[in-house]
């Protein structure tokens, strides 16, 4: 039984990245308003009603790669060793997270430009960011931090040092790595409270 679901599960992400993979291809090659759900499912060569059942539009299929990215450093921050603080925590996810991926590919540059361009995309991003900072709060609650800074703060802080070095990194066309430029942002947050 545990094979069946295991192979099951497997399919199901097979299933999703083939549609996200399906969206960015078309979205590049036509624009995002060209795109509709019903050409990403045949590209895909899946239904439309399957295509529902993995993503709820096509921004969502487009920035499944981010948030399957994001979903791996909730998971590394709740694996840091106890003794670090909140700050730590996440300062060694995120190297985890570029040790284990080797870095943002392409794909995630692509559609990091794309939802800078995209009212629809950029709000889908925003709400996923809202989620993420949640998980992430819950996830280092408890570590030591300052006194009169909660988790909420430093996840907020820690998130927008991420998202101005992908600003960073788009409007630079890549010259230095994501990784280099998130480190330069969080030394500059972290300046004021060291």
């Amino acid at each position: 039984m545990g094979s069946t679901a295991g192979l099951r599960e497997r399919k199901k992400a097979e299933t999703r990245q083939a549609v996200h993979e399906a969206a960015l291809r078309l979205t590049i090659e036509h624009g995002l308003d060209n795109v509709t759900v019903e050409a990403i499912a045949d590209a895909a060569n899946i239904s439309r009603r399957t295509f529902s059942n993995y993503f709820d539009g096509k921004e969502d299929a487009l920035l499944y790669g981010d948030e399957a990215r994001l979903d791996s450093l909730v998971l590394l921050v709740r694996e840091q060793p106890a003794e670090r603080t909140a700050w730590q925590a996440l300062r060694g996810a995120l190297q985890g997270l570029y040790s284990e991926t080797g870095g943002p590919d392409r794909e995630w540059h692509l559609r990091a430009r794309l939802a800078m361009r995209h009212p629809s995309l950029l709000a889908r991003q925003l709400a996923g960011r809202v989620r993420l900072e949640h998980e992430l709060s819950q996830a280092v609650a408890g570590r030591g931090q300052p006194e009169d800074v909660g988790p909420e703060v430093i996840t907020v802080a820690f998130l927008a040092a991420m998202r101005i070095a992908t600003q960073w990194w788009c409007a630079e066309s890549e010259t230095r790595s994501l990784y280099e430029l998130t480190v330069l942002a969080l030394d500059e947050i972290a300046r004021p409270f060291s």
